[in-house]
């Protein structure tokens, strides 16, 4: 199990300062929010992401791969009818899922939850249509690539579409290749569910439907500042044989980034320490 920051929480940081800083406090990897590196992310040159990715390794981790993916450029959208904005939004994707390959990432994240919300005067039926549309040509573009595309489920304060496990589950049959997959975040998780996370976990993980997981507490800080446990969620991935990554991906950094992300991680491997010792 690979234990990942989420690097928008470093944000104020060079991305040099945020591997040495991220190796420093002992995480294997980190996890990029594309819009941290640049507007246009898709673009970034090819020269460019092989610096991005020796400085991690120079470091002493890895780049585990992309979330918060379509926050930039701006105006993107999985289900609009609009074809030209949802023709421009496939080709930021792809982008992303060479970006995620060439950084030498093996995940990506589709939270975005405006970026795939169906609009009240659209049919809904249509809207869902499209966007699995959109992501059956992704999933080919990450089968492609290597890497792994992940659907989010969000609340139904964030999205009117894929709000829980089960319903990304259906997507991912629909859309019937293993380079696309649904993922866990403890946070949305614990507003969208009615199972508890651990129950989720050992219910939906050996069916290969979950490829990724992200831990923050529902007070939307890291783990370990709020009233959520998160060793029963340590042990269901234990018992379950996930040997993927975990990220740390908190909202709300209190005090502050490094704070969050140090207190985030000295509580995980401690959990760690205990279940595994």
């Amino acid at each position: 199990m690979i234990i990942s920051l989420c690097n928008e929480v470093l944000r104020d940081m060079s991305f040099a300062e945020q591997c040495s800083f991220v190796s420093a406090l002992g995480y294997r990897g980190m996890e990029v929010a594309p819009f941290t590196l640049d507007e246009e992310p898709h673009l970034i040159p090819v020269a460019k992401r092989a610096e991005w990715r020796q400085l991690a390794e120079d470091s002493g981790i890895k780049i585990t791969g992309l979330h918060w993916l379509l926050l930039t450029p701006a105006g993107l959208s999985v289900t609009t009818a609009d074809d030209s904005v949802r023709y421009r939004t496939l080709e930021v994707m792809r982008g992303l899922v060479e970006l995620c390959a060439d950084l030498g990432g093996s995940v990506l994240v589709h939270g975005s939850p405006k970026q795939r919300l169906i609009a009240d005067e659209e049919d809904r039926e249509e809207g869902r249509k499209r966007a699995e549309d959109v992501f059956a040509e992704i999933a080919r573009e990450a089968e492609a690539k290597g890497v792994t595309y992940c659907i989010e489920p969000l609340s139904q304060a964030e999205t009117n579409f894929i709000n829980n496990i089960a319903e990304a589950a259906d997507l991912v049959s629909r859309i019937g290749n293993p380079s696309f997959r649904t993922m866990l975040d403890t946070k949305a998780a614990s507003l969208s569910e009615t199972e508890s996370i651990p129950n989720l976990i050992r219910e939906w993980l050996p069916k290969g439907v979950i490829g990724h997981v992200h831990v923050n507490d529902r007070n939307l800080r890291a783990p370990g500042q709020g009233e959520d446990l998160f060793a029963p969620v340590f042990r269901a991935l234990t018992e379950c044989g996930y040997d993927g990554v975990v990220s740390v991906e908190p909202f709300d950094y209190f005090p502050d980034g490094k704070s969050a992300a140090s207190r985030a991680i000295g509580y995980i491997q401690g959990i760690l320490e205990t279940i595994e010792g």
